[in-house]
């Protein structure tokens, strides 16, 4: 005979959906919710709201460092690591972060040699409005 306490704790374990939860125990939990609504409908309510934010969540890539300290402990425990694949990522890595720092530079120039030619115009507008100033004391106050 199934439990609310006994209920509460599947439903915290596996989530809303009876189809995750042990086989021995679904027929006699349906039973429970069928005959406690007032306890199950809350419960699992709010366990299908969680189950709905952990499908939307994104899981996170292993960093690197606990890939190696993964790897680390297979060969401590006598298992053989296959470095090919290791060697091809590693390669792959350096030739993406070498490609990134040529963009970065790339875009650098572009935009020291794109300064120049813009300010230009602008310095030789200053310069001509300067030259045609009559006055000392606007050619003071521009400098």
């Amino acid at each position: 005979m199934m439990t609310a306490e006994r209920f509460l704790a599947l439903v915290a374990a596996w989530g809303a959906d009876v189809r995750r939860w042990p086989a021995g125990e679904r027929a006699a939990a349906e039973a429970f919710a069928a005959a406690r609504p007032d306890v199950a409908r809350p419960a699992l309510l709010e366990a299908d709201a969680v189950d709905a934010l952990l499908h939307a969540s994104r899981v996170a890539a292993p960093s690197a460092s606990l890939r190696d300290r993964v790897m680390a402990s297979a060969v401590e425990a006598g298992l053989h690591v296959r470095r090919g694949g290791r060697r091809w990522l590693d390669r792959f890595g350096l030739a993406l972060g070498a490609g990134w720092a040529a963009a970065a530079c790339a875009g650098v120039a572009a935009g020291v040699m794109l300064g120049a030619h813009l300010t230009a115009d602008v310095e030789a507008d200053a310069i001509l409005y300067q030259a045609s100033l009559l006055g000392v004391d606007d050619t003071e106050v521009l400098g």
